[in-house]
């Protein structure tokens, strides 16, 4: 893929083929081709530092997911994050919820550091954290707003989780900004290092005990977790719908 309309078109080709296999990875799909729609528009109206080169680290970036996604239909191994959304996705006790924190983790996590690292090639990296932390800005309002509107597709999800407030799990405590933060350091060790498949290795090891507290919450969530699934939508294309119209209704920036 050479343009960001080219990751588009692939993008809208994959939410398609979720909704025919009813795949739970077209949740993660709706939400992430929002994201690459909203910065589409950001590059045209030339909102960002370096236009051109946004468009460049999208490409990278969305390409990490794509690889991951075609590798693991054709039975191969992508990252181990990837592989543990992939896999989760087959499952039906997860939440919506669950299931796009999990494609969040790994690509925010793993691939962002990553692309804006070969995007800058041997520029200094610093030169790209300002459209670096516009990217994340564009997810987390994503994020947000359907966290605020998740009742659309999990009608019980807000009632529920207040009982578990104060509780530390990676679930109900997931961080944009946190993960945000650690994607921009992780930049700076990948563009530094020497062995840059050994770090990322290590990288993805650390990341998948992430995705692996988010697939296992603590006992007490558990409950939580299986009463809120009670009442989710049980039509995975049915639940992609409303939520595009979610992610839709969230874009405002």
């Amino acid at each position: 893929m050479k343009t960001i309309d080219e990751v588009l078109v692939r993008m809208d080709q994959i939410v398609e083929e979720c909704k025919i296999k009813q795949s739970r990875i077209g949740y993660f799909s709706i939400l992430y081709r929002q994201v690459t729609r909203r910065i589409r528009d950001g590059i045209l109206a030339r909102e960002f530092e370096d236009n051109e080169r946004m468009e460049k680290l999208d490409i990278l970036f969305a390409g990490r997911f794509i690889a991951a996604y075609e590798a693991w239909q054709k039975g191969h191994r992508p990252t181990e994050s990837w592989f543990l959304a992939f896999e989760a996705s087959k499952e039906t006790k997860h939440l919506v919820l669950q299931h796009l924190f999990l494609g969040i983790n790994a690509h925010i996590n793993l691939d962002l550091g990553i692309s804006a690292a070969e995007t800058m090639g041997k520029e200094p990296i610093a030169g790209i954290q300002k459209d670096f932390n516009k990217i994340n800005a564009v997810l987390a309002e994503l994020v947000d707003g359907v966290k605020s509107n998740i009742s659309a597709v999990s009608p019980i999800f807000g009632w529920l989780i207040p009982l578990a407030k104060g509780r530390d799990e990676m679930l109900l405590n997931f961080s944009i900004q946190l993960a945000r933060d650690g994607a921009w350091k992780y930049a700076g060790e990948y563009y530094g290092c020497e062995d840059r498949s050994a770090s990322v290795l290590e990288r993805d090891a650390n990341i998948s005990k992430l995705a692996n507290k988010l697939i296992n919450p603590g006992k007490f969530l558990l409950f939580i977790v299986k009463l809120v699934g009670l009442a989710e939508w049980k039509s995975v294309s049915r639940t992609m719908d409303q939520l595009d119209v979610v992610v839709q209704k969230a874009q405002t920036i």
